[in-house]
């Protein structure tokens, strides 16, 4: 026997027999008895259709072996309650209606003397139709776990049905009653789909189709008359009587879905989350209401969740409550180079941005994915250290808390330095409720709550860097079902990997570089932080001064950072603008004349002076030692026990240098920012005498090698180093750590002398000639200065290098010291319009290039502002030569300058041509076969404003496919293009159509066109007659290549003929492989011009 055709029907029966809370079960236990894996089941619990769950079950079965039903058997009595808890009369109705219907007797007797009996069938659904309504309510209204149907009977049912030939002779005759019902000709109007959908018999009549061959004299039962029939395509059978308990039913064999509350229904068991209650179409309006509400959470569940928003509510003390939102915009990982596998963010030009102005919202809806509804979210927040991600990750938990995150129950708050921990093992309800910042008591009631919902948890992970130090993070031998303790590692390898609470929303922040960084590359979302603009610098520097109490200096305390535009472009920083208000108070409460420092070393020393006339001895090296140790294994968490002293421990608590770390590894304590803990591990560098002198210039990281001490993890370490190794002992170093150590601060200082003097700035990339220039600033030595700018070359590239405010600051500096011209390359740079602006409109830079969009919008800025010299000088300035256009809105940003200019053209103020549009003379187009032909039209329309156009490449290895359409609207531009020298149309799918438009319009260019490609097309002998026939006209023509193409010796020779009569062609390639090679030898021997390469 077919086992399939089977198990699948009785399959059917369990699901439409029972509610879905009761279906979930069967699922939940298959998973327990590992008949399905975790990804199945969870995509079983999300099958919308009936049909194909009960497919995928059956199929389960028979392929784990279990034929013989035993888990339906199972499902049956688990389901089934005792009868002695029911109401004896409800009992007795449910007996009385089953046996006015059919008696369930033994299969022997009872179906086979159906089927030889000469009852109606209709009669019979009918009378069956009419039970007890007290027997239905109570079947519609019981609980999960109660059912009405005889167990006992259904399992001898399921005994007798598994093969014995009494079944296959039921199975037989079964089927042979529908082959009857549908094939009589008196019946062709009644849908046999109609009939099968409301009985179940799809799969007996598959069963038996050998029987039915056998059998098909043989009719055992009347069937109505045609008289009693319709057409299908009525929508009713009016013949058949309608129950009066089924108002909605048009028929006996459509049961109504009030009447079988089981039958299949979109997302069956995707409903388990919603009482019996919820779905019972008989409930009262009252109940409807009651229903449509949230279910009531279990009382410890509740507690729980209100001890959890009470610890996310509590409003940060001190600096840490202020709250000037950063904007998050959207990013992207790429390779850094074509040879490297590491990735590092994108940089996206300005206008290219896509600011998350939704808010919290919109990323956390960014990661969504409709086609994959049960997989984990995970969404990345990256950006350098200091740029604000910490706080606004703990605003996305106070934000749930006060209730404007409705579709997450459990946010779980986890900063990772709480969870550096070796050795130790846990569970996941361990890591979620104890590990955090303030824990809370373990509940496995809540825990079980949480495991069951995961796509209501959202977990947040903060600064995931600092798990780096971990050995195989990204690798997990935990299961979708972890029930053994592992390690914190392990279970956040389980979460990376979406293994663990599968499901569930994952929210990291994170540095854009390092190991981990490169695993979010397949991460749903990914944003950025973008930092603070000037605005919201001063925004919060004004409002840190008014928490502090200061509300009346705060107007001198913005005129202290306007006189140091340096620490201004820092300021994009919030740890930064922190730490500027901090020293901003401390200097105004001293009184008198002031002024901020104008290096990040100046404003850490002012910051850190003080506190270290204070300390215990010895304390501030200690702390040093410390930070540097911890940087180098990616670490900014330490022991209590690693303090050199309680005193040390007691000093730097007290002086705010470290704070409690709650939830941290024994009594934890961490630095209170990154940027002070990189300023503390150069102070180790510069008064350490264990570093060797040849050894001290590695830490500048400015020239690569393959061997370092530490991979700049501590990336503000090789400025603050130079600061403090150069600036004036008194003022710097020595306000640290005393006069004893001006000695070997002066033998460093000489060791980076010469180093610094050595290197060469114009054989540096772009980002470590910028690290050079901001190394050199901090140190305030002006001949050292002097000697790094003179070093830069007239012409800058940093394409593919992000231009922050402070690079850009610091760069504009050095080309102003420098008394020299120089030529800017700012394409994909990310730099923001004000820098743009300072930049270009120094009277040292000449000429510059910059992306099209940016230009744009500083065009229309400076209009509006009315800053007309400024936006003269940037017009004069502005290149583009030479310019690819290598997507669509390269061609629309080519479109906008073009407009622009005819704009300027037509005003009254201005006239003349933009020098970016007059000067181009070389534009390629490669946007491949799907947006080449797309965009070329648009090309066309504004080539004719290009005046001075020598070269048009329309060549792509991807094949641009313009085709004959877009050669001739090209041809049509021939006239004005009156310098075009180099004509490149290789690998453009032109046919003799375009060619023959091609030979057309050339003559226009007979006074200029040097060079015209026309390689690898699919042109053909009369393609190539045209060409030969304009070739004598074309007097300045020196190369034409026609490789490649479909032409055959005829087209060779007529071009060959037509070469003899142009003297002034040099080069004809001609090399096709549809002409023989000695036709092709014998054409070149007939004339040396012809090139078979």
């Amino acid at each position: 026997m077919n086992h399939f055709q089977t198990i699948l029907p009785r399959v059917r029966m369990l699901l439409a027999g029972h509610l879905p809370s009761q279906a979930r079960a069967l699922l939940d236990s298959m998973l327990e008895r590992e008949l399905l894996s975790r990804e199945y089941h969870c995509a079983l619990l999300r099958e919308p259709d009936g049909e194909a769950l009960a497919r995928k079950i059956s199929l389960t079965l028979l392929e784990k072996g279990d034929p013989g039903l035993a888990l339906l058997r199972w499902a049956w009595g688990t389901w089934q309650a005792p009868l002695a808890e029911r109401d004896p009369d409800d009992e007795d109705r449910a007996r009385s209606g089953q046996c006015a219907a059919m008696e369930l007797g033994p299969l022997e007797g009872g179906y086979l003397e159906l089927l030889n009996s000469n009852a109606d069938p209709l009669h019979l659904y009918h009378l069956y139709d009419q039970m007890d309504p007290a027997r239905e309510e109570m079947e519609l209204c019981s609980e999960p776990d109660m059912d009405t149907i005889n167990c006992e009977q259904f399992s001898r049912l399921l005994c007798d049905m598994e093969g014995d030939e009494e079944t296959r002779e039921a199975y037989a005759n079964i089927a042979e009653l529908d082959q009857y019902v549908f094939q009589d000709s008196q019946l062709e109007g009644l849908s046999k789909g109609f009939f099968i959908e409301h009985i179940g018999l799809e799969e007996m009549i598959g069963e038996s189709v050998e029987t039915l061959e056998e059998k098909k004299s043989q009719k055992r039962c009347e069937v109505p008359q045609a008289s009693q029939a319709l057409p299908s395509s009525s929508p009713a059978i009016h013949s058949l009587p309608k129950s009066p308990e089924r108002p909605g039913s048009t028929s006996p064999f459509a049961p109504s879905a009030a009447d079988l509350p089981g039958m299949p229904e979109p997302a069956l068991t995707s409903r388990a989350d919603v009482t019996e209650e919820q779905m019972s179409p008989t409930r009262s309006p009252a109940a409807h209401e009651v229903s449509s509400q949230l279910p009531k959470w279990p009382e410890r569940v509740e507690k729980f969740c209100s001890a959890l928003r009470d610890v996310y509510q509590a409003e940060p003390a001190g600096p840490e409550g202020i709250l000037v939102e950063v904007e998050l915009v959207r990013a992207r990982l790429e390779r850094s180079s074509s040879k490297s596998q590491e990735r590092e963010l994108a940089t996206l030009d300005w206008a290219e941005r896509q600011p998350a102005r939704g808010g919290l919202a919109e990323v956390l809806l960014a990661g969504g994915d409709p086609r994959r509804p049960r997989e984990t979210q995970v969404i990345a927040v990256l950006g350098k250290a200091g740029q604000g991600k910490s706080r606004w990750a703990r605003e996305a938990s106070r934000a749930w808390a006060r209730g404007q995150l409705p579709q997450y129950d459990f946010v779980f708050y986890l900063p990772c330095h709480c969870l550096d921990r070796g050795g130790d093992t846990y569970r996941l309800q361990d890591l979620l409720f104890s590990l955090g910042p303030r824990p809370l008591p373990v509940d496995d009631e809540v825990f079980s709550y949480v495991w069951r919902r995961p796509d209501r948890v959202l977990l947040i992970l903060d600064a995931s860097e600092g798990l780096e130090g971990q050995d195989g993070l990204l690798h997990s031998a935990c299961g979708p079902v972890c029930t053994e303790p592992h390690s914190v590692r392990g279970l956040l390898a389980g979460l990376f990997q979406r293994k663990l609470l599968r499901g569930c929303t994952l929210l990291l922040t994170a540095r854009p570089r390092g190991r981990l960084a490169q695993s979010l590359s397949k991460a749903d979302a990914l944003f950025e932080a973008a930092g603070f603009s000037a605005e919201q610098a001063k925004t919060y520097l004004t409002r840190y001064l008014e928490r502090a109490g200061a509300t009346e200096r705060r107007e001198r305390a913005l005129e202290l950072l306007q006189g140091q535009p340096f620490l201004l472009s820092h300021c994009h920083s919030p740890t930064l603008c922190r730490a500027v208000g901090q020293l901003s108070e401390a200097l105004l409460e001293l009184g008198g004349e002031t002024e901020l420092p104008s290096t990040l070393t100046g404003l850490y020393v002012g910051l850190l002076g003080p506190a270290a006339r204070d300390s215990p001895p010895g304390a501030l090296a200690g702390l040093a030692r410390l930070a540097w140790e911890l940087g180098r294994r990616r670490q900014g968490t330490l022991p209590e026990s690693q303090f050199p002293s309680a005193e040390a421990r007691a000093w730097a608590v007290a002086k705010g240098l470290v704070q409690p770390a709650p939830g941290a590894a024994a009594v934890g304590l961490a630095f209170s920012s990154f940027l002070l803990q990189c300023f503390l591990g150069a102070v180790w560098l510069a008064l350490s005498s264990d570093i060797k002198d040849k050894e001290l210039p590695q830490y500048l990281a400015l020239t690569p090698r393959k061997k370092r001490p530490y991979d700049n993890w501590l990336e503000g370490v090789p400025r603050f180093l130079a600061g403090l190794v150069f600036q004036p002992h008194a003022d710097c170093l020595g306000a640290l750590a005393g006069p004893a150590a001006a000695t070997l601060k002066d033998r460093k200082q000489k060791v980076l002398t010469r180093y610094l003097k050595r290197l060469q700035p114009g054989t540096l990339r772009a980002g470590q000639l910028l690290e050079l220039l901001h190394c050199t600033h901090e140190t305030l030595d002006a001949g050292l200065w002097q000697h790094v700018v003179q070093g830069l070359p007239a012409r800058l590239s940093f394409v593919g290098t992000r231009l922050t405010p402070p690079h850009t600051y610091v760069l504009g500096s050095a080309l102003e010291a420098a008394g020299r011209d120089f030529s800017l390359d700012l394409c994909s740079t990310g730099i923001d319009p004000p820098g743009l602006g300072s930049l270009v409109g120094l009277s040292c830079v000449t000429h510059f290039r910059a992306a099209l969009s940016d230009m744009v919008g500083l065009w229309e800025s400076l209009q509006q502002r009315g800053e007309a010299k400024l936006l003269r000088a940037v017009e004069e300035k502005f290149t583009i030569e030479p310019f690819k256009a290598k997507s669509v809105k390269d061609v629309e940003d080519l479109g906008n300058l073009v407009q622009i200019q005819r704009t300027r053209s037509s005003s009254e103020d201005t006239a003349g041509e933009l020098p970016a549009v007059r000067d181009l003379k070389k534009l390629e187009f490669a946007l491949g076969p799907v947006s080449g032909p797309q965009a070329f039209p648009k090309l066309v329309r504004i080539l004719e404003a290009f005046s001075s156009l020598q070269h048009l490449d329309l060549d792509s290895l991807s094949e641009n496919k313009i085709g004959d359409e877009g050669v001739e609207q090209l041809s049509a531009t021939f006239p004005r293009l009156k310098a075009l020298e180099t004509l490149n149309l290789s690998q453009n799918n032109i046919t003799d159509v375009g060619a023959c438009k091609l030979a057309e319009a050339l003559p226009s260019l007979a006074a200029s066109l040097l060079r015209l490609s026309v390689y690898n097309n699919c042109i053909c002998d009369m393609g190539a007659e045209s060409l030969a026939h304009v070739l004598p006209d074309m007097g300045s023509l020196r190369v034409l290549d026609v490789q490649y193409n479909k032409f055959t010796a005829a087209g060779a020779q007529q071009l060959a003929a037509s070469l003899r009569k142009c003297p002034h062609v040099e080069t004809l390639a001609m090399w096709t492989p549809t002409i023989p090679f000695g036709v092709h030898e014998h054409l070149q021997q007939l004339d040396s011009r012809i090139s078979l390469k």
